[in-house]
C-alpha cells in the first residue's frame, strides 16, 4: 500500500509497520483515510496497485481493508465466538442482519473457532463479549478483524488502557501475525513497537521525519530531538 501526499508512506506485504509519534501528529486521520472513514484533501491513496483514494468505507473493506478502533467496537450481548461468527459471515459478503444464520451455520461457527484460536480466546469462546476482560475484548476484536479475511489491518492503539499482563498477551497476538497479515499499527506503547515493528514510521505535525528499521528510529537525532526530546530516553529500551 502507498500513501503520497504530506504523508509518503509505503506498506510491505507481511510486515507489521508502526506509525508513531506526539499526540495530534496526525496517526489516527492517517488511519481513517486508508479506512476511508475521512477523504484526504489532496495526494494519492493505493492499494494493491489500485488508486482508492476515493472509495468508501465498504468498498475498502472488500478489496481487504479492516480497522480496529481505539474504543473497542463488539456487541457485547453475544458470546465471542457469536461475535466472530457474524464477522466471518460480513467477510463472506453478507449483512450482520443474517446473525441468527451465522450463529447455525457450522462452516461458519468452524471458521470462527479457528480464528479463535489463532488470537488465543478458544477458552473463552462461549462467554459474552461485555463480561470479557478489557484486554480479552480487545483480541476479541482483533479477531473480528481477522475473520473477514484482510489484506491489511490497520490497528489504531489494541493496547490502550491495558495493564502489563493484558499488554504482553496482546503483544503475544501480535507477534503471532507477524508474516501472515499485513499490519499497520498505531501505538504509544514504545516496548511494544519496538518488539513488534518490522519498520517504524514517526509522524510529527501530520509529516514523516523518518520511517526505518527499529535501530534506525532508535537512532535518530530528529526522532529523538521531534518525538521524544533531546534526551530520547523513551527510546533507550534494550
Amino acid at each position: 500500500m502507498m500513501v503520497s501526499t504530506q504523508i509518503d508512506l509505503s506498506i510491505v506485504r507481511g510486515e507489521i509497520h508502526a506509525v508513531i509519534g506526539p499526540n495530534g501528529a496526525g496517526k489516527t486521520t492517517l488511519l481513517a483515510q486508508l479506512a476511508g472513514e475521512l477523504k484526504p484533501d489532496a495526494g494519492l491513496i493505493e492499494f494493491m496497485g489500485q488508486d482508492i483514494s476515493l472509495l468508501p468505507v465498504h468498498k475498502r473493506s472488500r478489496l481487504g481493508i479492516a480497522r480496529s478502533y481505539q474504543i473497542t467496537s463488539i456487541f457485547p450481548g453475544f458470546s465471542a465466538v457469536d461475535n466472530v461468527a457474524l464477522a466471518v459471515q460480513a467477510g463472506n459478503g453478507h449483512s450482520f442482519r443474517f446473525w441468527r444464520d451465522a450463529r447455525g451455520y457450522s462452516a461458519v461457527r468452524e471458521a470462527a473457532w479457528k480464528v479463535l484460536q489463532r488470537v488465543g480466546l478458544e477458552q473463552r469462546a462461549q462467554v459474552r463479549a461485555g463480561h470479557l476482560s478489557h484486554g480479552e475484548q480487545r483480541q476479541l476484536e482483533i479477531a473480528m478483524a481477522l475473520a473477514t479475511r484482510p489484506k491489511l489491518l490497520l490497528l489504531d492503539e489494541p493496547m490502550a488502557g491495558m495493564g502489563a499482563e493484558e499488554s504482553e498477551r496482546m503483544i503475544a497476538t501480535l507477534r503471532g501475525l507477524k508474516g501472515e497479515n499485513t499490519v499497520l499499527l498505531v501505538e504509544h506503547d514504545m516496548d511494544a513497537v519496538f518488539t513488534l515493528a518490522d519498520r517504524v514510521t514517526v509522524l510529527v505535525y501530520g509529516r514523516v521525519i523518518a520511517t526505518g528499521s527499529v535501530d534506525q528510529i532508535r537512532s535518530d537525532a530528529a526522532v529523538r530531538k521531534a518525538y521524544l526530546g533531546d534526551e530520547g530516553s523513551a527510546l533507550n529500551y534494550a
